[in-house]
């Protein structure tokens, strides 16, 4: 059963509530930390873009087409639609002999507000580039290429591309294909739902690697790639970029929609997921940084950094302070 995380007061009164549940675990699969229901079944909807990039990386992808940090690092993001973030999509593009029509995310506006207002001041359209997961995308498009695979329909459930999708997130989460659910995610390509014990021990698996496994090593590179290029992952103003940049990659962290959030606890070997009940995501800057202090996984002075490039305080249309979140697990 969910538990009550973040209080959200106006003045000095609760006005609203948010529920979640929370669970860590260790190289071993045990659990190591737990608020709420460590089975709690949700969709992993965006954090599961990093482990949807292994066949990519596993069929060589990084060398054939001479991917950087960056790149790699963008497939596996919800970008903010940043003029940056759009220029290494094109990049990316161009690598594999692919153009945004080829991307069968759908348009989408920038999720950065500052990018959106710019296209509209210069009357220019938003297009698929923009949407925060045509990394994804383009990561789907670069494996079947490396493949051979016929890409007409790739976000086609039964598709080879994401019947490869769902073998690969089968194994990361230890589950059979027929106990995960299957939906349709935001850019239009199936998306798993699973317990987040399941979610937090395929993030565990993205601390360590191994020179003997294959999959080990793939994880590894992904890992690196969004922890050294924070930026990429996420974008201005955004949890996931400020959590590994100021804690100099020592937490990897990926936003989901609907509230899901993942991180891996790269000197500790721990993976930790939480869903918040509502689906809102207002909760997450509030609560992840509390629980990575409570539990030792970020230091004081790491904290206090990330506190100040949050907004956190409850404001009104006058900018001025009525209200503050507290997280009470």
């Amino acid at each position: 059963m969910s538990i009550e995380i973040v209080h959200v007061y106006r003045g000095n009164s609760i006005e609203s509530i948010h529920r979640g549940d929370i669970v860590g675990v260790d190289r071993q699969g045990h659990v190591v930390l737990k608020y709420g229901d460590e089975n709690k079944r949700t969709f992993w909807r965006s954090s599961a873009k990093p482990f949807q990039a292994i066949p990519m990386v596993e069929a060589g992808g990084i060398e054939s087409f001479g991917f950087t940090t960056k790149e790699l690092a963008l497939m596996t993001s919800s970008h903010g639609g940043e003029e940056k973030h759009v220029m290494v999509l094109e990049s990316i593009l161009e690598k594999i002999g692919k153009n945004l029509t080829d991307l069968d995310c759908g348009e989408a506006k920038p999720i950065y507000g500052k990018a959106y207002k710019k296209l509209l001041m210069a009357n220019r359209p938003y297009t698929a580039a923009n949407n925060p997961c045509s990394g994804k995308h383009s990561c789907m498009l670069a494996t079947g290429v490396l493949k051979e695979i016929d890409l007409k329909n790739y976000i086609d459930r039964n598709h080879p591309i994401q019947r490869l999708m769902l073998e690969t997130i089968s194994e990361v989460t230890e589950l059979e294909p027929n106990d995960i659910d299957i939906a349709i995610d935001g850019c239009g390509v199936p998306v798993f739902g699973l317990p987040i014990y399941n979610m937090a021990k395929a993030y565990m698996k993205l601390s360590y690697t191994d020179a003997k496994d294959k999959r080990s090593q793939a994880l590894g590179k992904i890992a690196s790639a969004m922890v050294k290029e924070p930026y990429y992952v996420a974008g201005t103003s955004r949890l996931d970029t400020i959590l590994m940049e100021e804690t100099e990659g020592k937490i990897l962290a990926k936003l989901g929609a609907e509230s899901v959030y993942c991180v891996t606890i790269m000197n500790e070997g721990v993976g930790v997921a939480m869903k918040t009940e509502d689906g809102n995501n207002r909760a997450l800057s509030q609560a992840i940084p509390d629980l990575l202090i409570k539990h030792g996984f970020i230091t004081n002075t790491e904290y206090e950094r990330i506190k100040e490039r949050l907004n956190l305080l409850i404001k009104n249309h006058r900018q001025e302070v009525v209200g503050y979140m507290k997280t009470v697990f």
